[in-house]
């Protein structure tokens, strides 16, 4: 029989969340961190549950030390990624984490298993893609999905017989944006509820954002067009603001701050003058802290960054060749107005929670 939420001192419902929790990504780690402690906040025993992959872990590790590939990484930066992953891995030992077990052979048992945030279904995955553990295979108990993703995978091509079999056998499935939407609908007949990512639904703190000495703008991603790089930066000079580039080397930015712990990451966030990304969580947390933002999201992350925009009625924060300058002075003076339908969004997700958590 399963356990009921109740408060402290009786017995609570056990969760298990699913995720990519191990990526050398901020994103990645932070959505898995945000999730997991909100899910305990609302009263359940949750914790991650901690696969391994040796094939997946060296996957992690080759990225970490070239993570912008195809371009050349400097050997000056290989001490940098190290105490970027050494951050990582201090940062994953404190989070609330299962048994380990073998990615393809789960072994643990929870009243319910929470699959997702992040790309979890994505089958084009570059290590995670084809895993059927990720969509549910092993686990016992109840089964649903937080704000899954099929990332890159686009709708027109659908989703075969066999992925779409082990969906059905979710009791409630949940998905980040409009893609992922209109994959599950079109493979299961099922419509799935929209929710926020972890980072927006429970926002990490702003308490201790860093102080710098100047004003500066955070650059996050890499391999950015050409076509955005001048713009932006004849902003920063003419406004006496610094471009810090985070977690990856991006040389039209001021400073480097590859080695950034996640920590570190979420407090230059908070205090930006501005966010300028091509990643869908360098979006995320310019909304979570309500910073100024554009964004050029690059072919693998257009889903994600596309679907998050629209939900929010702001796509004019995403660039093309064609934005004329005056718009770069413009979005990243204001931050975006999301206040509204974020609040919307917010309490659709918590309602679906509370509806997956007492169920």
């Amino acid at each position: 029989m399963k356990a009921d939420l109740a408060p402290s001192g009786e017995s609570r419902l056990s969760v298990g969340i699913l995720t990519f929790h191990r990526c050398i990504n901020y994103g990645s780690y932070w959505q898995a961190r945000c999730l997991v402690e909100g899910v305990r906040a609302m009263g359940a025993d949750a914790v991650l549950l901690d696969h391994h992959s040796v094939a997946a872990e060296r996957a992690e590790l080759r990225c970490a030390f070239r993570p912008t590939l195809p371009l050349h990484t400097p050997r000056a930066d290989f001490p940098a990624y190290a105490r970027k992953t050494r951050a990582f891995r201090d940062a994953f030992a404190r989070l609330p984490l299962s048994e380990p077990f073998p990615l393809d052979r789960p072994e643990t048992s929870h009243d319910l298993v929470i699959v997702g945030s992040d790309e979890v279904w994505n089958l084009e995955h570059p290590w995670y893609g084809g895993c059927a553990t990720f969509y549910g295979e092993g686990f016992g108990g109840r089964l649903a999905s937080y704000a899954a993703s099929f990332g890159n995978q686009d709708a027109g091509r659908g989703l075969s017989p066999y992925w779409a079999g082990r969906l059905d056998a979710f009791s409630a499935l949940s998905v980040r944006d409009g893609n992922s939407r209109d994959i599950v609908r079109a493979a299961t007949g099922r419509e799935p509820d929209m929710v926020l990512d972890p980072c927006l639904q429970f926002p990490p703190s702003r308490a201790g954002e860093a102080m710098e000495r100047r004003a500066y703008a955070v650059v996050y991603g890499h391999n950015f067009p050409g076509w955005l790089m001048e713009p932006v930066r004849r902003w920063a000079r003419d406004r006496d603001v610094r471009l810090v580039s985070l977690g990856y080397r991006n040389d039209w930015a001021d400073e480097q701050r590859l080695d950034a712990d996640p920590d570190l990451f979420n407090r230059l966030m908070a205090g930006a003058e501005a966010v300028v990304t091509n990643f869908f969580h360098g979006c995320v947390f310019a909304l979570a802290h309500d910073r100024p933002l554009i964004t050029a999201p690059t072919p693998y992350r257009r889903n994600k960054v596309q679907g998050l925009m629209r939900s929010l009625g702001i796509e004019e924060r995403i660039l093309t060749a064609e934005t004329g300058t005056p718009a770069y002075g413009r979005l990243l003076a204001e931050p975006a107005d999301v206040a509204s339908p974020l609040a919307r969004l917010r309490g659709e997700s918590d309602r679906f929670l509370k509806r997956v958590l007492t169920a």
